[in-house]
């Protein structure tokens, strides 16, 4: 699909073809820095994501992006390209990723020192430091933020994201399937990439 881009007041349209994440690696990152791509928004008009952490490290293997919400909902988000030949695994490797999470990571207390070690490499601070200025809140409200997300690791009631440039009708099936008949809740977002002179055009 293409879509028009033009410069209000005058010039001529230009006709923008559909590009291509080349890499998930390049998908990963776009997240990271854009949190907003992923449209939990549509789900709650309040909710918006903090990409905490890429590569998280857990026994099963690094989680792609690691997520928090304001309410202290935890996000295991897996990037994967449509042409990767893995993709109809992804909900089966994030549900890994959580039980990892959950169950063999070592407590809170290590889970939180591995948040602050990943916010002093991007950010140059903790991490209760850094969601304090994504979220412009007090101290009192990231303690309880904390508090949250330390009752949602130790219950495992974790939140799942697959984040896709394209994705087929099983998989999304799959995700329905599981939201419908189980306690999980699995978000399965699809991204079309444009790339315009030096503008990047992202529609979740």
């Amino acid at each position: 699909m293409a879509i028009i881009v033009s410069k209000n007041g005058g010039g001529n349209a230009a006709i923008v073809q559909k590009s291509e994440f080349w890499q998930e690696l390049k998908l990963q990152q776009y997240i990271h820095d854009h949190p907003e791509a992923i449209p939990v928004y549509d789900i709650q008009a309040d909710k918006r994501l903090f990409v905490a952490a890429q590569e998280f490290w857990t026994e099963s293997g690094p989680i792609d992006a690691l997520a928090v919400d304001m309410d202290g909902d935890i996000y295991i988000v897996e990037t994967k390209l449509y042409a990767n030949p893995d993709k109809r695994r992804v909900v089966a490797q994030m549900l890994d990723y959580g039980a990892s999470l959950w169950k063999h990571f070592g407590g809170f207390e290590k889970f939180l020192s591995s948040l602050n070690k990943k916010a002093q490499e991007k950010w140059q601070c903790d991490f209760r430091q850094k969601v304090h200025e994504t979220y412009g809140i007090d101290d009192e409200e990231a303690g309880e933020l904390l508090e949250s997300m330390e009752a949602n690791l130790e219950s495992g009631n974790l939140k799942f994201v697959v984040l896709m440039d394209s994705m087929d009708e099983r998989l999304k099936d799959l995700i329905t399937y599981i939201n419908q008949k189980s306690q999980f809740d699995i978000y399965g977002v699809e991204l079309e990439y444009y790339k315009h002179d030096e503008y990047e055009i992202v529609i979740p």
